[in-house]
Order: structure tokens, then sequence, then C-alpha cells
């Protein structure tokens, strides 16, 4: 099978959906880094963007579509529907978590 697509609309214009699989969630949840949100506390005082933060998350988006991606396949399905990728910080004050979830809807296009 090749390669699952993913599409952000449910509805897909001029590509037929032949069958609806189920649904896809996944979550990923990483522990953020006390140095990095030391130095991060100081670019929200002073402005600039986080490098560190953006490459975490850029990780875990990798991460989710590849095991949405997997989760598609074992369900028999060639693409993704209604796809979105969130973000929450998840924790207390003295740990940080941050999680990305995503969901969609698994398909058989042509």
């Amino acid at each position: 099978m090749n390669d699952v697509q993913i599409f952000t609309t449910p509805i897909l214009d001029g590509i037929k959906i032949r069958q609806y699989k189920g649904i896809v969630i996944v979550r990923n949840v990483r522990a953020i880094n006390i140095i990095r949100d030391f130095f991060t506390h100081f670019r929200d005082i002073f402005g600039g963007r986080s490098e560190s933060y953006q490459e975490v998350m850029k990780s875990m988006q990798d991460d989710v579509i590849a095991e949405a991606k997997d989760e598609a396949r074992k369900l028999g399905a060639n693409a993704i529907v209604g796809f979105s990728l969130d973000y929450d910080n998840v924790g207390s004050k003295n740990k940080s978590l941050l999680m990305a979830s995503a969901k969609g809807t698994a398909v058989v296009i042509d």
C-alpha cells in the first residue's frame, strides 16, 4: 500500500471516498527540559522565538503524523480526512509536559 495521504478537510473535491474505516486518535506527551524552560522564561519577558521549543514541537508533529498514518494502515485505509493537530501544556508549576494530539477519520479513497 502506498503512503497514507492526510487531508485537513472532511470532504475531498474530485476524490471519491470509497469506505470509512474509523476514527484515528494519536497522542504524544513529552517532558520539557527545565533548562529549556528557564531560558524560555527570559524570551517570554524580552520577546523572541524559542527555537528549542519549536524543535520539540516539530519532532512531536512528525511523530504524531507517522503514528496516525500507521493507525490508518492498520485499519486498511489509504487516507485520513478531517485531520487536526493540537498542542496543549499539561502539568503543574513544577512539572511541565507538552502534549500533541491528532485526530481524523481513516478512509479508503480512489
